[in-house]
């Protein structure tokens, strides 16, 4: 398929490079004209002249302003794709950003899938990320060849934006759980128990997850290179919070993480892995692993 990808961050430069790997035929855009250049191939100067002649236009950048102003800003690819075009949003934004930049694109002929993914960097790399789309079921079966490029698992979650509510309550609830995480390991290091063993049993047992395996040991030795962004977690527990809200639904676990991770980043940790809320919870506790 021939692919317009904008956006080649820490998460869409692996992407796109499966989908390379994969045989598709791609033409590349970043914000950032050294790091398209780096890529390699073709590269366009603007996200419109990325999208003239792409049969699908997927974009991976960092949240709502982002996606409309690559897609529907000046130079936008809204401006170069042929009418009928697939647009699949691969970034988090949230379901309401979601359905409207969907309706944008519905009155230019485009139609519009909302695809968020879950599994950091490494699972990008690897090719088998989660993949969670919202839209239309024609849409997702039309963009199913590239999610299978660059995921394991692809769920249509339901019409558009129910992919974008599904990865934001997924992410609420992974940090809850890298807190307690880290909450348990400072407990554990105060009343003397060895660590290498308290990780051995809930790693057996039912306090057992992907979250144990990704940030103990980086919780352990404050090792926070990059993953996940510390602000972009943020960003997606706010918009969950926000989209709860408005359902009249309390999410106390996400409301006491965003605090957390609001005090990380406030500690100068915005673009370090997640895995340094356990700096917060040091504060907190008075104490350090």
């Amino acid at each position: 398929m021939r692919v317009a990808f904008l956006g080649l961050g820490i998460m869409g430069s692996r992407m796109a490079a499966n989908l390379r790997d994969a045989g598709h035929e791609l033409v590349v855009w970043n914000r950032t004209r050294s790091r398209a250049d780096a890529f390699g191939g073709a590269v366009a100067a603007t996200p419109a002249e990325a999208a003239a002649g792409a049969e699908v236009v997927v974009t991976m950048v960092v949240d709502g302003p982002q996606v409309e102003s690559v897609l529907l800003g000046d130079g936008g690819a809204a401006h170069g794709a042929a009418e009928g075009t697939l647009v699949v949003d691969m970034s988090t934004i949230g379901p309401t950003a979601a359905r409207a930049i969907g309706a944008a694109l519905g009155e230019r002929g485009l139609r519009f899938v909302d695809a968020p993914v879950t599994g950091s960097s490494p699972k990008a790399e690897a090719g088998t990320l989660t993949i969670m789309a919202g839209g239309a079921a024609e849409d997702v079966d039309r963009a199913r060849p590239l999610f299978e490029a660059m995921g394991e698992t692809i769920v249509h979650a339901g019409e558009l934006g129910h992919g974008q509510m599904v990865k934001l309550l997924n992410n609420a609830v992974a940090v809850a759980n890298a807190i307690a995480l880290g909450q348990a390991l400072l407990a554990g290091r105060a009343t003397g128990v060895d660590l290498d063993a308290l990780v051995a049993v809930m790693g057996a047992g039912s306090a057992g997850s992907a979250m144990l395996d990704l940030k103990a040991g980086p919780m352990r030795s404050h090792d926070y290179a990059t993953l996940f962004k510390t602000e972009h977690m943020l960003k997606d527990v706010r918009l969950c919070l926000e989209e709860t809200q408005a359902a009249g639904v309390p999410f106390p676990a996400a409301a006491d993480a965003r605090e957390i991770l609001s005090a990380a980043v406030g500690r100068g940790h915005g673009a370090d892995d997640f895995a340094a809320v356990i700096e917060v919870l040091e504060g907190l506790a008075g104490a350090r692993l």
